[in-house]
């Protein structure tokens, strides 16, 4: 019978005792993970913040194939963003400084939203490029982007045409600047795996923010997230640092009382309008203002909510 007990029951195999190391190792390290879900209205900078995760905590640095795909996505950017321009000069009436300006926009408006998502090459974007420059140079188009609040623009189309001569060149190579500036529509839901040492065709009729605080009560409300803990971006903070001087926001906020040119009034109003939004006040709330372009920005907050995150599951823990 001992004998039996001890071939049915005796000590395991090596090989056994190897999986069943790898399986408990793997489950510590799952334990150990905390899941964030990153939800946002269009253009709030979702991609951007993930690629400053890939920056500060991955590799530090894009492969060279994603390095070639955002090259591509940056031409197109200038491209469609110049289509847009010269689309809403004509609709607000503004004159061109130099008629013959206008003799070159079939050069850019021959591009069809077709071709724009198959790419452009490099050979095809030399040739615009300088016809992209001379546009911008002219009164009625920057008079055009002054009145961007009246239609859907990429911001960072400005940075790009600052640096036309610089990306038209043969060996041009997207530094991290360009990357986080290079605008892609995410579509679809992907995951991103970090290790910390120490993601609609927007409605060009509603104001963004509007239609940011909509989607963050339609979100922080959903019975799917009861119980978890909420961190509020606040992204772009130097958009509205250079609007809120120019703007008013009563204008889409008739409830604003307070200084409608402080910052200060105004980032304070915009929590408290997000943060009511909110039905179930018993789960922690977090808030940070961020620019999601300017690493050492999210890098501290990313650090910020890190410990945020280590602090509420340490009492989590102590309650269980």
């Amino acid at each position: 019978m001992t004998s039996l007990a001890s071939c049915c029951f005796g000590e395991q195999d090596p090989q056994t005792k190897t999986i069943d190391k790898k399986w408990r190792k793997e489950k510590q390290n799952l334990r150990r993970q905390v899941k964030i879900l990153l939800l946002g209205s269009g253009e709030s900078g979702k991609s951007t913040f993930i690629k400053q995760m890939v920056i500060i905590h991955g590799p530090g640095e894009f492969t060279a194939d994603e390095v070639r795909s955002y090259r591509a996505q940056i031409y197109q950017n200038i491209i469609s963003a110049m289509r847009v321009l010269l689309d809403a000069r004509q609709k607000l009436g503004f004159q061109w400084e130099r008629p013959e300006r206008a003799n070159n926009i079939e050069s850019i408006t021959r591009f069809t939203i077709v071709d724009l998502m198959r790419g452009i090459s490099h050979e095809t974007f030399a040739e615009v490029a300088p016809i992209v420059r001379d546009l911008w140079k002219d009164k009625a188009i920057r008079k055009t982007y002054d009145q961007r609040n009246l239609f859907q623009i990429s911001e960072s189309c400005v940075y790009f045409f600052e640096h036309i001569n610089r990306v038209a060149m043969p060996d041009y190579y997207p530094t991290n600047r360009d990357i986080l500036l290079c605008r892609k529509a995410t579509k679809t839901i992907t995951e991103h795996t970090f290790e910390i040492q120490k993601v609609i065709m927007e409605d060009r009729r509603t104001n963004r923010l509007v239609e940011a605080r909509a989607v963050f009560e339609t979100i922080v409300n959903n019975r799917a997230f009861s119980g978890v803990s909420i961190i509020l971006f606040m992204n772009k903070s130097d958009l509205l640092q250079e609007k809120v001087p120019k703007s008013d926001i009563r204008q889409f906020f008739a409830d604003f009382n307070g200084d409608q040119y402080s910052i200060r009034d105004v980032q304070f109003f915009l929590v408290d309008k997000f943060e009511k939004s909110r039905k179930d006040r018993t789960q922690p709330f977090f808030y940070h203002f961020t620019t999601a372009i300017d690493t050492e920005n999210i890098r501290r907050v990313f650090e910020d909510c890190r410990e945020a995150i280590l602090e509420q599951n340490l009492k989590t823990l102590m309650m269980q």
